[in-house]
């Protein structure tokens, strides 16, 4: 141990209490500073630490609390008296080293807003970038299984399983099989369906699947007007719209969540899965699609305007209450406009006899749903 000159403070006025680091027992012990901070303790070991080791930590007011580099990590020495405590602080000159300085502190802000950006940058453009290069490179196998995964939860929301009446069956492949050749879509695996439930809805999956919700079939009037919403759905099967929602959902939701501290991906399962399921797309994707059912249905001699009245009729008059795709972009004037405005008299033959209409209307049976 040091030893002390006769004018070194060696006790102070009011307790001080050391905790060794090993056991939680609590020591009221003195202080002698020499050329070391000496700490006794009547009847145990005394520890001495040096003045370059010791460092201020974290204490309420009233309490000048220390720790030391060579001591063990969780040793605490607590001074309560303020003169002793201004004759320690005197002699450490590296007390605060650790303590962040201003300057780092700026630093730290800078660099956290320049990641901030940087993700908002990579959210903004470069995953909608990757998205749109890597949807189509998607194989096909995977595509499948995505599209399986999701068709068993679109299938548990929407009813369990699809509407299987024969005659009405069959007469939904005959439709969906005319639009598809006449897209070139030479998928051989696509499979279609219509799910027993009220919502007007229909949507594409990844993998070739698609699905007509009886809600929408109830509401419409015609073979064509079905078949205008299927082609447009098809569309976006062509221009892999579903994977890349997936791909850009999926990225977007993992860099926001990293953004505010959720680095487990929950959220973007939950996002990729609701996109699966609410098929949001761009304005660019909607208006695309338009474009391929538009192109569609003058390849087989019909109008599209059948599907932009039954769009119409369902948005128009139900509007943000419906719970269904359609409702999730709204058709709007212009876009009724559009449709209305490539409106051609019939030059192909009907697309279902009006046996088969009748036998799709009553796929899921004549009951309510």
């Amino acid at each position: 141990m040091s030893e002390l000159s006769p004018e070194s403070p060696t006790h102070s006025a009011r307790p001080t209490i050391f905790f060794d680091g090993v056991s939680s027992r609590r020591r009221q012990v003195t202080l002698a500073l020499g050329d070391a901070l000496e700490i006794v303790e009547e009847g145990g070991a005394p520890a001495s630490w040096a003045y370059a080791d010791i460092r201020r930590a974290d204490s309420p007011a009233g309490i000048l609390r220390l720790a030391c580099t060579s001591a063990p990590s969780l040793a605490r020495l607590e001074i309560r008296d303020a003169a002793l405590a201004a004759d320690v602080t005197a002699r450490c000159m590296r007390l605060d080293e650790h303590q962040t300085s201003r300057r780092g502190v700026a630093k730290i802000v800078g660099w956290s807003v320049a990641a901030a950006v940087s993700i908002v940058c990579v959210v903004l453009f470069g995953v909608p970038l990757a998205a749109d290069r890597l949807a189509p490179l998607v194989p096909k196998p995977i595509e499948r299984r995505i599209g399986d995964a999701s068709e068993v939860q679109v299938k548990t929301v929407f009813g369990g399983k699809a509407c299987e009446d024969p005659a009405g069956k069959a007469a939904f492949v005959k439709l969906v099989n005319r639009l598809r050749d006449a897209a070139g879509l030479d998928d051989d695996a696509m499979t279609a369906g219509v799910l027993p439930t009220s919502v007007p809805n229909a949507f594409a999956l990844p993998g070739g699947k698609v699905y007509v919700l009886k809600g929408l079939l109830d509401k419409a009037e015609n073979p064509d007007e079905i078949a205008g919403i299927l082609a447009h759905e098809l569309g976006h099967l062509k221009h892999y719209d579903n994977m890349r929602g997936l791909i850009y959902n999926g990225g977007t939701s993992f860099l926001i969540g990293l953004l505010f501290g959720d680095v487990t991906g929950s959220s973007a399962v939950i996002f990729a899965s609701r996109s699966v399921v609410e098929a949001s797309y761009s304005r660019e994707a909607e208006t695309a699609a338009d474009t391929f059912s538009i192109e569609i249905m003058h390849k087989l001699g019909r109008s599209p305007k059948p599907a932009a009245e039954l769009m119409f009729r369902i948005t128009g008059k139900e509007g943000g209450g419906l719970t269904s795709i359609l409702a999730s972009h709204p058709l709007t004037e212009d876009r009724l406009a559009r449709m209305t405005k490539e409106d051609r008299p019939a030059s192909g033959p009907p697309l279902l006899t009006d046996k088969e209409w009748q036998a799709l209307k009553l796929i899921c049976g004549s009951g309510k749903i």
